[in-house]
């Protein structure tokens, strides 16, 4: 048999020649077919099957014998899609004269069920009968001889692969759902009391805001002053060390004057308290502050309203402006920036992301051209828009730069000429961390280039913000927004009362 089963493999696939060879040596089949061939099958033929079992190197015709049961088998499995391609291989003919032995290999398969190791190939033949073994026949056909049918039922996989994106698509339901829940849901739970802090700035009103910017300011003043105060009646020397500690503030010498003259008319030889004092100072610093505290009105007849921001370096000039901006565009007006500060590419590129946050026009040129001749262009196209208003940027200069100075009057000069009012409304922004140096730079852009207005900034942090309060009394010129951070939404009109019981320390 052994023979018998190189020669077989040698020439038809693995999986047919197996099939048969492992159907021969089925034992029960051998037995009924040496009765049967003894007595019906005189000639040596039959009994040459009996020594190819026992001896695998007999003559080709005995694996003919053999093959024909096993080919009959196949003709009773040919309705499997597998046993078509192993009949081309063997010779038919011969399976369909042997009709009569089908009952012979069911025999010799009881003998061989040692073999029964190999039954993933075998189970073709003896199972079409008893339906077990035909079951057996698709598992062992698939196995072996579907290497290139495997190839085909690769393809059947692939749409397995198609199924694996089907129950995606309910993962994608959930997200609409907690999508955002399952790639938040610690950011959730973590942003959650972040939510809460983020919350309390906006919920916080202006003037909480104010308290919080100035309270440096504040704190400093009020314990400067609760130590003046401490066990000692009001007398000349208790007024001079006041006065002291309230010029230290910046609040300047008339606030000062004026804080002393009213507490001496009253209290003089008496006892006076720390916040007698504070609330004393916040009606004065009120009275100095009314004055300045007005809104900022546009005149829309003249079209655009050229308004040009000035002020020294890191003032805050093109963050003004961008609040601004959005304030008026809020407004339902139309509003075009010009980047007059050619001098900084990051101011021209930071008035940019303003211009987009507000929906306003930025009018830029190339770095290091001309800023008068950019606010000529700026106004032309402002005016030929029919913008509302003309935001214009200036460069950052220290006072004391004369060819800095003229350049800045030069953009006065020519905005003139397109109209005799323009600039219609000049801002200059005042870093309330300056102190003192502070009222020289009013005075001098003031001179230069017709300051009208102040916005001051910076407040927020500052021990300094009485400086404010020196400079209205001083210039006597509009204080029309402060700022005290750098959101959009903190820069405010200005309020003489609450700037006053900030600093103060009152309400």
């Amino acid at each position: 048999m052994a023979g018998f089963l190189k020669r077989i493999f040698s020439f038809g696939k693995k999986e047919v020649v197996e099939a048969p060879v492992e159907e021969e040596p089925l034992t029960p089949i051998n037995w009924e077919a040496l009765k049967e061939l003894r007595v019906e099958v005189p000639p040596p033929a039959a009994a040459e099957p009996i020594a190819d079992e026992v001896a695998p190197e007999t003559g080709e015709h005995q694996p003919e014998v053999q093959a024909e049961p096993v080919k009959e088998i196949v003709v009773s499995a040919p309705p499997e899609p597998e046993l078509p391609p192993e009949l081309p291989q063997e010779p038919l003919p011969p399976a369909r004269p042997e009709p009569e032995i089908p009952a012979s290999p069911v025999p010799d398969a009881p003998r061989d069920e040692p073999v029964k190791r190999k039954e993933p190939e075998l189970p073709t033949e003896p199972a079409p009968q008893p339906e077990p073994v035909v079951a057996t026949e698709p598992v062992a056909s698939p196995v072996q001889p579907a290497e290139p049918e495997v190839a085909q039922l690769l393809p059947e996989p692939e749409p397995i692969a198609e199924t694996v994106p089907e129950p995606t698509p309910p993962t994608p339901a959930e997200p609409p759902l907690a999508g955002k829940v399952t790639v938040t849901r610690k950011v959730e739970a973590k942003s959650e009391p972040t939510a809460p802090a983020a919350e309390v700035q906006p919920r916080l009103s202006w003037y909480q805001r104010l308290r919080q910017g100035l309270a440096r300011s504040s704190r400093e003043l009020s314990t400067n002053i609760a130590g003046v105060f401490t066990k000692r009646k009001l007398d000349d020397d208790t007024l001079q060390e006041l006065e002291d500690v309230l010029l230290r503030a910046d609040l300047g010498l008339e606030t000062a004057v004026r804080v002393t003259d009213t507490l001496a008319s009253g209290r003089f030889g008496r006892e006076v308290s720390d916040s007698e004092v504070r609330a004393i100072m916040a009606t004065e610093v009120e009275k100095v502050l009314t004055p300045v505290a007005r809104a900022l009105e546009l005149d829309l007849s003249h079209k655009p309203h050229v308004i040009l921001v000035v002020g020294v370096n890191g003032t805050g000039k093109t963050t003004t402006i961008g609040k601004l901006a959005a304030k008026l565009t809020a407004g339902g007006l139309s509003v075009m920036l010009a980047a007059g500060d050619t001098f900084r590419a990051a101011a021209i590129e930071q008035l940019k992301i303003w211009g987009e946050r507000t929906g306003s026009p930025v009018i830029a040129s190339k770095l290091g051209a001309d800023a008068a001749g950019l606010a000529y262009d700026a106004f032309e196209k402002a005016k030929e828009a029919g913008s509302d208003v003309l935001i214009i940027d200036t460069a950052g200069r220290l006072q004391n730069k004369a060819e800095l100075m003229a350049e800045l009057e030069k953009i006065v000069r020519v905005l003139g000429k397109l109209d005799p009012d323009a600039p219609h409304t000049v801002l200059q922004t005042v870093d309330a961390t300056t102190g003192q140096n502070a009222l020289n730079q009013v005075e001098i852009f003031r001179n230069i280039a017709g300051v009208n207005g102040l916005v001051m900034t910076k407040l927020d942090g500052t021990a300094r913000g009485g400086i404010l309060v020196a400079i209205a009394a001083k210039h006597k010129l509009p204080v029309y927004f402060i700022g005290v951070g750098e959101q959009i939404d903190d820069l405010e009109p200005f309020s003489a009362g609450d700037f006053a019981k900030a600093i103060a320390g009152v309400g």
